[in-house]
């Protein structure tokens, strides 16, 4: 009977590190993502977008596929100019990550929540959503 209690605690702890693990690399993911957003470099943006990823803009009604995005970087770059973004996590599960991110412009500052779904390293998914126009509640 204790062989298998033991057997049992120990394919949870497993499970349980491969989930903290799974999840850690989805943090590193999205810092990647932010940093990448910052300087508007294109290359890793693209390395960290899967080739079918469906980016959803819910505040203005617009979904972009890989290409799309990429092909608005250019006129992100403009806007991101003396930027900064904060972010953080508020929640990780199952492949999906919500971030809190206030994105602080020059001439105004905007929170957004946005989630992120990660399989394999990549983001698959991604949805931003307004929820406020100065960043105070960050």
């Amino acid at each position: 009977m204790d062989r298998i209690w033991w057997k049992f605690l120990l394919a949870a702890a497993l499970l349980l590190s491969a989930i903290v693990h799974a999840s850690a690399d989805d943090s590193a993911i999205i810092d990647r993502w932010y940093s990448a957003l910052l300087v508007a470099d294109r290359t890793e943006l693209s390395d960290l977008l899967a080739d079918d990823v469906r980016m959803k803009l819910d505040d203005v009604g617009v979904v972009q596929d890989k290409q799309e995005f990429l092909e608005s970087i250019d006129e992100w770059q403009g806007a991101v100019a003396g930027a900064t973004i904060r972010h953080r996590i508020e929640k990780s599960e199952n492949g999906e990550t919500t971030v809190l991110a206030c994105y602080d412009f020059p001439e105004n500052d905007t929170l957004m929540r946005e989630t992120f779904t990660v399989v394999g390293g990549r983001i698959t998914a991604s949805t931003q959503t307004a929820i406020a126009q100065d960043c105070s509640d960050y």
